[in-house]
C-alpha cells in the first residue's frame, strides 16, 4: 500500500458475519485499503443509537464492536489511528427507502454518524425487485460492484494528493465545520452532499444509478397483539411501520403491479420499483427553519410565560 492509497472504513448493521459486508469488503479492496469495524451481532433497526460504553474485539479484517453501527463509526473515527477518507455502511439485507430511514435504519444511521464526525459516507442497501428482501439464492455481487464504482469515483474526485496522517492534522478532531458539509479535508468528494443513501438491486445486473430523493410517506399501525403474536413476541401491543403503499393487499409488502404508478419518478421508491439503483444525496445537520409564524409563536409563549411568572410573584407577595 502506498501512502496515497485511499482508506475506507466499512461497517454495517447486520453484523460482522453478514454476507453483504463480506461482498463489499472484497470489492472495495480493489480501490482502497479497507478496515472493517462492524457490530458483533445483528443491529438492524437501531437507527443512530449510541451506547455509553462498548467492548471491542480484534477481527481478521479489523474490529468487532459490541454495540450499534453508530458506535462502530464513533470508535473507528476517534480511537483508531487511521485517517479514513470514506465510510461505507452495508450492504444491508433489504432496501431502506423513504424519509423514515433517517430514524430507523442502522445502515443509514452509521452513515449519518460518520457525516457528523466529518467523514463522507455511503449507506448501501440491497433489494430484490419482486421479493423485497434478497432471497437466499441471490448474492450481493451487483450492489457490491456498484458500490466499488461509486466509491472509486468519489475518492478520485476528492483529489490525488498524498494521504495526510491523522496526527499531522491541525484540527485534531476532524469534526464538521461550516456550511453543514462533512467533507472537510477528506479525499472523498460527494459533490454537495455529506452522505449518499443507495438502494441497489440484487436481481438486475443491467440497472442504472438514478439520483433520487427519499419519499415522505411514513405511517405506523398500532394495534393489540393477537394471542399467537404475544407468544412469539413480547408485548401486548404491535407497533408496525407502514412505509410502503399497501393499497388493499393483505401482505406486508406490495407487489410491483400494485405500486407501479404509486410513486413520483424522482423518489427512491420509484427507482426501486423500476429496478434501478437509487442514490439519495443527503446533508447533515437537519436544516433549520425560520418564519414569521415561528417568531409569533415564540413571542406569544414568552408573553404567557412572563405573565405566569408575574402572577406567581404577586401571589408570593400576598
Amino acid at each position: 500500500m502506498t501512502n496515497s492509497q485511499a482508506r475506507v472504513l466499512l461497517t454495517n448493521d447486520d453484523g460482522v458475519d453478514a454476507a453483504g459486508l463480506a461482498a463489499l469488503y472484497e470489492e472495495l479492496r480493489a480501490v482502497a485499503d479497507v478496515t472493517v469495524v462492524a457490530p458483533a451481532e445483528n443491529q438492524s433497526g437501531v437507527g443512530r443509537a449510541r451506547s455509553r460504553a462498548v467492548d471491542v474485539d480484534d477481527h481478521e479484517w479489523g474490529h468487532t464492536v459490541h454495540g450499534t453501527p453508530a458506535d462502530c463509526v464513533a470508535y473507528a473515527l476517534r480511537a483508531l489511528s487511521t485517517d479514513f477518507d470514506l465510510v461505507v455502511s452495508g450492504c444491508n439485507h433489504g432496501p431502506n427507502c423513504g424519509e423514515y430511514i433517517m430514524g430507523h435504519s442502522g445502515t443509514v444511521g452509521a452513515a449519518v454518524e460518520a457525516a457528523y464526525l466529518g467523514v463522507p459516507a455511503l449507506a448501501i442497501s440491497a433489494y430484490h425487485r419482486e421479493e423485497f428482501f434478497p432471497p437466499a439464492e441471490f448474492t450481493f455481487e451487483t450492489p457490491a460492484r456498484l458500490t466499488r464504482l461509486l466509491a472509486e469515483q468519489v475518492l478520485e474526485r476528492g483529489g490525488a494528493a498524498d494521504h495526510v496522517d491523522a496526527d499531522a492534522r491541525d484540527d485534531g478532531a476532524g469534526a464538521t465545520t461550516g456550511g453543514g458539509s462533512a467533507a472537510g479535508d477528506s479525499r472523498a468528494d460527494l459533490a454537495d452532499a455529506d452522505l449518499f443513501s443507495v438502494n441497489a438491486p440484487v436481481d438486475a445486473g443491467d440497472c442504472d444509478f438514478r439520483l433520487t430523493e427519499p419519499l415522505a410517506d411514513y405511517g405506523v399501525d398500532v394495534r393489540e397483539a393477537s394471542a399467537e403474536e404475544r407468544e412469539t413476541h413480547d408485548g401486548d401491543w404491535r407497533l408496525e411501520s407502514d412505509f410502503w403503499a399497501r393499497l388493499d393487499q393483505p401482505g406486508r409488502h406490495p407487489t410491483l403491479e400494485q405500486v407501479a404508478d404509486s410513486y413520483p419518478a424522482w423518489s427512491d421508491r420509484a427507482a426501486v420499483v423500476d429496478g434501478d439503483a437509487s442514490v439519495s444525496p443527503l446533508r447533515v445537520p437537519q436544516t433549520p427553519v425560520h418564519s414569521e409564524r415561528l417568531d409569533d409563536l415564540i413571542a406569544t409563549v414568552n408573553r404567557d410565560w412572563r405573565a405566569e411568572r408575574e402572577t406567581a410573584a404577586a401571589a408570593d407577595d400576598d
